[in-house]
């Protein structure tokens, strides 16, 4: 039956009061809407991120398009190659043999090109990451074939199961998938106990974040994937004893690696509940053997006190931001940061006005925050980023800050943390970061103050910052 669609069905769904919220999950899930923010990553970004590797894809044409950009964005090309499907591949009993024999010849290829000498820069990869699509999950390949055999043909190289297959999300997050890939290709090695790996980060760690600096003050080094030069450097992990995450989408990784190693994993996760950082901190300070130790001054335990210092300078750091920021509305999106409700209480707690989430559900363990923050906060205004109706906001955004009586924008000024909210609330004022941008504790909470500083005093280019896909990569846009 064909249905008239009405105008008023294409608009905005009614945000919801954080008071009246159903924690966690506040919104159906359904069809989605993807709005035009690119700066979170994707595969094929995360899987750039081991030195002298190269990418395989195998599927259909039209899903190869937008890996394709990716790569072509980034200006690495030169490490991407793929193989297209056909559909004959779905029944003709040869979709592994197709993986091995396309794979196979892109390798022998690039074999070719280097002993020619035509491009003097080029390597033969020392890590090939093969990516299958959802029609090999439909089909039932079997992925071991296909590593065990190219293992076998090219011994010196190190091939690894990667997986595009979004129609699959039910199961595990694509880039949660990515994460166990992406450190797959590393080994156990004999222990060094001075090597301390951050890991699960697209970002680089930032070294001045409370995590490093207790590192640095036990006296030991750091492994960050991002700091990798080589592929040696990369595989060093497997020899570290010990193992940081901050972002919970690296969780299984972090199992299975912990299993391989047989090393130690900290869940540190990313946080704005001082009672739950701290407790992290003093758990890690115990881990690294500093809290019987003395600091510069002689007074005992220096976890203890390096964590009152930093807590103190985090809140000079807002109180000083919120001395220019005033009452300006703050908008917040979940890509900014993962836990954004003790975000906004930490905000709110420092005189800032925080209106809007945009969120389409929050992490489980923020409950306690979340009932805090109904309670102080009731009117803040909760959004969901995936519903199709949501493609209109922005636009409605704009219009309602348009002067029915005169054709100049109104004054009023939003104040956006991540890039969805800069969108859907139409602002040039905002925070650019995607997933805490590796920064961490009371430090992150003191540069979070100064970029919203510059935010608020410095509008972008809304349209042009967020188009460019992978926040921190290269873009030849």
């Amino acid at each position: 039956m064909i249905k008239k669609l009405n105008t008023d069905e294409n608009r905005i769904p009614d945000a919801i009061r954080l008071s009246e919220l159903d924690f966690p999950n506040p919104f159906y899930e359904g069809l989605q809407y993807n709005a035009p923010a690119r700066g979170v990553w994707n595969i094929v970004h995360t899987g750039m991120l081991i030195p002298e590797s190269h990418q395989v894809y195998v599927c259909a044409q039209g899903c190869l398009r937008g890996v394709i950009l990716t790569a072509a964005e980034m200006n690495d090309m030169q490490r991407m190659s793929w193989v297209a499907l056909r559909e004959s591949d779905m029944w003709n009993g040869e979709m592994e043999r197709r993986v091995i024999e396309g794979t196979a010849h892109i390798i022998e290829k690039l074999k070719e090109r280097i002993e020619s000498g035509e491009d003097k820069t080029l390597k033969l990869p020392k890590c090939v990451l093969i990516y299958l699509s959802c029609m090999h999950m439909f089909e039932g390949c079997d992925f071991n074939i296909i590593t065990d055999e190219l293992s076998e043909m090219y011994p010196d190289i190190d091939f690894v199961e990667c997986f595009m297959i979004p129609t699959m999300r039910k199961t595990m997050s694509p880039d949660g998938m990515m994460k166990i890939s992406l450190y797959k290709a590393v080994k156990k090695q004999e222990k060094d106990e001075n090597l301390v790996a951050l890991v699960g980060s697209n970002l680089p760690f930032d070294k001045e974040s409370d995590v490093c600096e207790l590192i640095k003050m036990a006296g030991r080094n750091i492994w960050d994937i991002a700091d990798c030069e080589s592929y040696e450097d990369y595989l060093k992990l497997g020899s570290a004893p010990l193992m940081i995450s901050y972002l919970s989408v690296a969780d299984a990784s972090c199992k299975q690696m912990a299993r391989r190693f047989e090393n130690e994993w900290e869940r540190m996760l990313l946080r704005f509940d001082e009672e739950k950082l701290e407790a992290d901190l003093l758990r890690l300070g115990e881990k690294l053997g500093l809290c019987d130790q003395v600091n510069i001054a002689g007074e005992k335990d220096a976890v203890r006190n390096f964590i009152e210092k930093s807590r103190s300078d985090a809140y000079e750091a807002l109180d000083r931001a919120h001395e220019i920021i005033g009452d300006t509305p703050i908008a917040i999106d979940y890509t900014a940061f993962p836990y954004i409700i003790e975000l906004a209480e930490l905000l709110t707690k420092h005189g800032f006005n925080v209106t809007r989430l945009y969120s389409d559900g929050f992490p489980a363990d923020e409950k306690d925050a979340f009932e805090r923050l109904k309670k102080s906060k009731p009117d803040i205004m909760v959004y969901p980023t995936n519903e199709p109706a949501m493609r209109f906001a922005a636009r409605e955004n704009h219009e309602e800050r348009i002067d029915t009586t005169a054709t100049d924008v109104k004054d009023e000024k939003i104040l956006a943390i991540g890039q969805k909210a800069a969108y859907f609330t139409n602002t040039s004022y905002f925070v650019d970061i995607v997933e805490g941008g590796g920064m961490y504790g009371y430090k992150a909470i003191v540069k979070l103050a100064g970029l919203m500083t510059e935010a608020y005093q410095k509008p972008k280019d809304t349209k042009k910052v967020i188009s460019h896909k992978g926040f921190g990569c290269e873009s030849c846009l």
